[in-house]
């Protein structure tokens, strides 16, 4: 892999709540190079959207970053004023929402929310603002009529394609993904995804994709992290996890998860229900699921070791030496 344009380092957000605080991302470390596709995946609340809010620097109250880095081009966005933000947000760094419907704004054309984030991050001319605007319609494979267009004049896929367009306006080096096609049928999310992926290919931004929906990401993006309670379990390239998962809670996601190929096997779901984040319990918070959980996994919080490419935070995988 080539040098890392994102390096987030024992990350932690917590929520404030009555009961005192919810630790949403708990010691989160991953690296995204320069052009790569990297997928989270996980079941609803493991803590996915959060982690990329805070990368994002979007978080609001009641969350917050407790602890560690995010450093994005050798810069800890962590530590940079709301000001300083504003220069790397759309310019190097842009984020497509979860529903676009929500995201886009319902008064005003799609031209005029293209030509507002240009006025804001640049000194263009109104004739270039149109000339761009145009262009990236383009790229996502919408019609440049639809610049008068409003949001509800539009299909659900093809204002996620507007929303992605207008992440692409000023060509950022990293581009981050919430849950995008969720609102889509399979076939506008198979569209979809195929034009996302010949955009990284032609511009070569990075991608970070959260989704909760395994089939999405299995044939586009270039690793998969698997997240559990705030905590990546599992992290390698996407291939490998979806033919040899090691932390059983992979498993339990690729059992429930139906394919095309090899014998009609029967779906099986994940016993139980994720821990409580505000007082989680002790060892491994997979633990009280997994039907392969040992005397240690309840008393021992596992570390997350990586042997060559695949790090798996799971004491079957590895076994802790004796004391």
């Amino acid at each position: 892999m080539s040098k890392p344009i994102l390096q987030v380092r024992d990350l932690k957000v917590d929520y404030m709540t009555a009961t005192g605080p919810a630790q949403a991302v708990n010691g989160v470390s991953l690296d995204l190079a320069q052009g790569e596709f990297l997928a989270i995946v996980g079941e609803s609340g493991c803590g996915k959207s959060t982690l990329l809010f805070a990368i994002a620097q979007l978080l609001t109250y009641p969350a917050s970053i407790v602890g560690g880095s995010v450093t994005f081009e050798g810069v800890d966005l962590t530590s940079l004023t709301p000001e300083e933000l504003r220069c790397h947000r759309w310019r190097d760094i842009s984020v497509v929402m979860q529903s676009a419907m929500n995201a886009l704004n319902p008064t005003l054309s799609i031209g005029a929310q293209l030509a507002d984030a240009c006025r804001a991050h640049t000194d263009w001319s109104d004739k270039r603002i149109t000339q761009r605007s145009a262009e990236v319609l383009a790229m996502v494979s919408i019609d440049v009529v639809h610049l008068k267009s409003y949001p509800f004049q539009l299909s659900g896929g093809m204002r996620q394609r507007a929303m992605i367009a207008m992440a692409l306006l000023l060509e950022p080096k990293l581009v981050i993904m919430d849950e995008p096609t969720s609102a889509l049928d399979v076939v506008a999310q198979r569209s979809l995804m195929r034009q996302v992926e010949t955009l990284r290919h032609e511009l070569g931004f990075s991608v970070l994709f959260v989704t909760h929906d395994m089939s999405v990401v299995s044939h586009f993006s270039d690793r998969l992290a698997v997240m559990y309670a705030g905590e990546v379990v599992e992290l390698d390239t996407t291939r490998e996890v979806f033919d040899k998962p090691q932390h059983p809670y992979s498993q339990g996601l690729m059992d429930a998860f139906p394919s095309l190929l090899g014998a009609p096997r029967a779906l099986t779901g994940i016993a139980g229900t994720p821990p409580t984040l505000v007082n989680p319990p002790a060892g491994c918070l997979f633990a009280p699921r997994c039907s392969f959980a040992m005397d240690v996994c309840r008393t021992t919080k596992p570390e997350l070791i990586t042997k060559d490419t695949r790090a798996v935070r799971c004491h079957l995988v590895n076994p802790l030496e004796p004391a």
